[in-house]
């Protein structure tokens, strides 16, 4: 989808196939609205007067056949009380409208972009979102089911007689990218684990090299990785006839002298359990195991489409988790890149295993910043269901530049205690620690023991078992964090160019 800034002295000669006025609660026409509305000989007026539209936040209405004026139809679009409208309120409105104008033939869709939107909800960021949750709804799954029909037709955004401001045409550049960004996660997500094997994922890695000038992807097999002595990794895919892959995508935007900003995405493309086999009932849905994966992808393809000038490495190692024969034990004691020795008491707790050894990796990088993304633990689903991420971190100031890159994106995380308390959790008499600990807290223990291979730089964890697929009832990848890690590198973009 392509979208673009707009600007016209007569709105009721715009063409495009829809056409999207929003409306506060107080049902006032601005300036824009009220040239269309005298265009149409108060048609608008008469339908704001009824009761078939109030303009609270989300509600829409379609009108169709108002003459006058170009549009092939016209949607009245709520936005709610102007005085209390939040973040978090205009993204569920913007959903709402996603969803209407996706779903009504036509091509070209404009919105009116003369919001004034009050100063705690900023019109570029407005813009963005609108632009963001429009691109992110024209995505369907359709690569094992090709007879599913695919009834968005929308290829083309408008936002009409906003501010031609930088701030503006950036903020609809960057919602786009987003969007697609998100979506090509939800399609790697989506894709069963006998197509998007490990090596598929490397491939979706080179592509992206392909696809970008400023990409550089370097994809090491399991060979080189014995030379680096990546056992703890490589442990992970002693069951499966799938290769083992570490993705190395490297993103040059900034200066060469810049410090780059390291994502860790875990790639399980399929997580049985291993020989700690896990149950069969939703087992299916252990496809999903790979979303931290592809959101480092998404992400990498988004910044690369807005070229944001910074340094930013996407390092994921991917693995299939199966029961064999050759299969790791439970009791079998590894070692990893750094040294340190780890008893895998439970071969289902893998993704930290294959995490650790990446995060040995990237010191190779001497980053500004890493931060893991991983589908890492149920306990993440029990302590916040399906709405926030769980985010721990050795650095606070990365911890809240990431918790307000979600605010800004609502993409939400919500941050929990690394203490040293629950590190002893983690001690085995075998070896220098286990792969899981006694005594719950699954989710903290879990980045407890991450944290023991990120001492050497500022480090965040996201565990996104909770919001990485099954949003709202629905069975599909989301896309998240894509979102949250787009703002987050953005901000950082921001301050890098001052």
């Amino acid at each position: 989808m392509r979208a673009t800034l707009k600007s016209t002295t007569d709105l009721a000669t715009f063409a495009c196939d829809t056409l999207v006025i929003p409306v506060y609660e107080d049902l006032k026409l601005n300036s824009d609205s009220r040239a269309i509305d005298k265009a149409s000989q108060k048609q608008l007026a008469k339908i704001l007067a009824s009761d078939d539209f109030n303009g609270h936040s989300g509600e829409t209405v379609t009108l169709r056949g108002i003459a006058g004026t170009a549009a092939n139809r016209i949607v009245l679009w709520g936005l709610g009380d102007k005085d209390k409208l939040s973040r978090q309120a205009l993204v569920k409105a913007c959903d709402s409208l996603a969803k209407a104008v996706t779903g009504l033939p036509g091509k070209h869709c404009a919105v009116l972009g003369s919001l004034k939107t009050i100063k705690a909800v900023p019109t570029s960021w407005a813009l963005q979102q609108i632009a963001a949750r429009i691109a992110r709804t024209t995505y369907l799954y359709t690569t094992t089911k090709p007879s599913k029909k695919n009834p968005v037709t929308l290829a083309r955004l408008s936002i009409v007689n906003a501010d031609s401001t930088a701030a503006n045409r950036q903020a609809i550049t960057q919602g786009v990218a987003i969007g697609q960004g998100i979506n090509i996660a939800r399609e790697l997500g989506n894709l069963p684990g006998n197509i998007c094997t490990p090596k598929y994922l490397s491939s979706q890695a080179r592509k992206l090299a392909r696809q970008h000038t400023a990409i550089k992807t370097t994809v090491l097999g399991e060979k080189q990785m014995q030379a680096l002595s990546m056992d703890s990794l490589l442990s992970v895919g002693h069951g499966s006839v799938e290769e083992s892959q570490l993705m190395v995508i490297n993103y040059q935007g900034g200066k060469k002298s810049q410090k780059p900003h390291v994502l860790v995405g875990k790639g399980i493309t399929f997580d049985s359990g291993g020989i700690s086999l896990k149950p069969g009932a939703r087992m299916d849905e252990m496809k999903f195991d790979m979303c931290g994966a592809a959101s480092v992808i998404g992400t990498l393809s988004a910044i690369a489409e807005m070229k944001l000038p910074l340094n930013v490495i996407g390092v994921i190692p991917a693995a299939e988790n199966m029961p064999s024969s050759r299969a790791t034990k439970p009791g079998d004691v590894v070692t990893s890149m750094s040294g340190k020795t780890i008893e895998v008491l439970n071969t289902d707790a893998e993704g930290r295993l294959v995490l650790c050894d990446a995060l040995t990796y990237v010191e190779r990088f001497k980053p500004e910043s890493v931060v893991d993304i991983a589908t890492l633990t149920g306990a993440c689903i029990m302590a916040l269901g399906h709405h926030a991420s769980g985010l721990l971190s050795n650095d606070d100031d990365l911890a809240n530049s990431l918790l307000a890159a979600g605010t800004d994106s609502a993409d939400r995380a919500w941050q929990l205690p690394l203490w040293d308390v629950y590190k002893k959790q983690l001690s085995s008499p075998f070896a220098d620690l286990g792969n899981i600990a006694a005594g719950g807290a699954g989710t903290i223990t879990a980045a407890c023991f991450l944290s023991e291979f990120t001492e050497k730089y500022r480090w965040a964890h996201l565990d996104i078992a909770g919001t990485a697929w099954g949003q709202a009832g629905g069975k599909g990848a989301s896309g998240r964090p894509v979102g949250l890690l787009c703002q987050y590198l953005i901000s950082l973009a921001g301050k890098a160019a001052v």
